[in-house]
């Protein structure tokens, strides 16, 4: 999925929270976008989200303004807590997965995600007695049930250990190869293992976009 934004400002109340952002990236990028909290990478996510309304020609998804657009079925996203989860439902991993399925995808397919995530184990386990990286797992194989051509994670490895941090970038790497283009926060650019092609820092509302190639990993933050 492409995504265009246009000299997009936004803020609430009386504080602006982003100034002037401009940015474009094209189906099957991977851009991590970093910042200190505060600087609107949450915002703006939202934003490219429509969860919050912006003026029309702001952001444009694959060409359509977004004010505009219906597909929301191909925008996968994780956000890094679920506020809106009731914990206090009794349901397994297996049937969190298969009451949010959108697509058709299948049996194989949904245990083939889970396996390269390293919760094919915990599919009979009630969601309640998970920890918040394995939790946070099932949440990125909810997204990929739906077969998204653009991926969001918001800081999808915190909690998470060495081991299975790998295993996500290997996964979400793949992905990427496939050509699912990967909008991923972090705050740890440095020891990812990720294949970005592009990173955008926010900065008190205002965006520096660069090529990765351009980026000194290990001396900019």
């Amino acid at each position: 999925m492409r995504i265009d934004v246009d000299n997009l400002s936004f803020g609430y109340d009386y504080r602006t929270v982003l100034k002037n952002v401009s940015f474009s990236i094209e189906s099957g990028d991977f851009l991590v976008i970093v910042g200190q909290n505060g600087s609107g990478k949450s915002t703006l996510v939202k934003c490219l989200l429509g969860i919050n309304k912006v003026p029309d020609s702001k952001i444009f998804l694959n060409g359509i303004e977004i004010n505009d657009f219906s597909n929301w079925i191909q925008i996968g996203y994780v956000p890094q807590k679920f506020d809106d989860f009731n914990y206090e439902f009794p349901i397994t991993v297996n049937e969190i997965l298969n009451v949010t399925k959108l697509t058709k995808a299948d049996e194989d397919e949904k245990l083939e995600i889970m396996d390269n995530l390293g919760i094919l184990t915990l599919q009979n386990e009630n969601i309640n007695t998970l920890s918040g990286g394995q939790m946070q797992r099932v949440f990125i194989a909810r997204a990929l049930m739906n077969h998204p051509t653009l991926l969001i994670l918001d800081e999808p490895t915190v909690g998470v250990d060495q081991d299975n941090t790998d295993r996500f970038y290997r996964v979400v790497n793949d992905l990427n190869d496939q050509g699912v283009t990967i909008m991923l926060i972090s705050h740890d650019l440095n020891s990812s293992k990720a294949n970005f092609s592009h990173a955008m820092w926010l900065d008190n509302g205002e965006a520096t976009l660069k090529n990765i190639s351009e980026v000194a990993l290990g001396g900019e933050e």
